[in-house]
């Protein structure tokens, strides 16, 4: 299967589950993996905003801010992504994201 129709079959799933934060993710990865990081990152910024709790979404797309050179960015979606990930359990994400946030400074 290529790169576009898993990206295509992802659009489509989308239209019946426009918020779901898997799908969006995946989305958010093919658009990454293809080159197309403007794209990725809407699609980040509408995981973030649908799904706030999800902590993949801002550890993804703080590394994309990060690799694209807009560091301040990155340290925000972090420092939000480490409260989220607090908040739901997920230490390994906080953990994660500490790190990647250590090495803007």
């Amino acid at each position: 299967m290529s790169a576009n129709s898993r990206k295509e079959q992802i659009i489509e799933m989308l239209k019946d589950e426009p918020h779901d934060s898997f799908l969006l993710y995946g989305l958010a990865m093919e658009h990454q993996s293809a080159g197309e990081e403007e794209q990725a990152l809407k699609v980040f910024g509408d995981l973030m905003e649908s799904n706030p709790d999800y902590p993949p979404g801002y550890l993804q797309a703080g590394q994309l801010l990060a690799r694209m050179g807009k560091e301040a960015q990155a340290r925000s979606v972090y420092e939000k992504g480490i409260q989220t990930a607090k908040k739901v359990g997920d230490g390994h994400a906080a953990g994660e994201m500490e790190s990647f946030l250590s090495l803007l400074d």
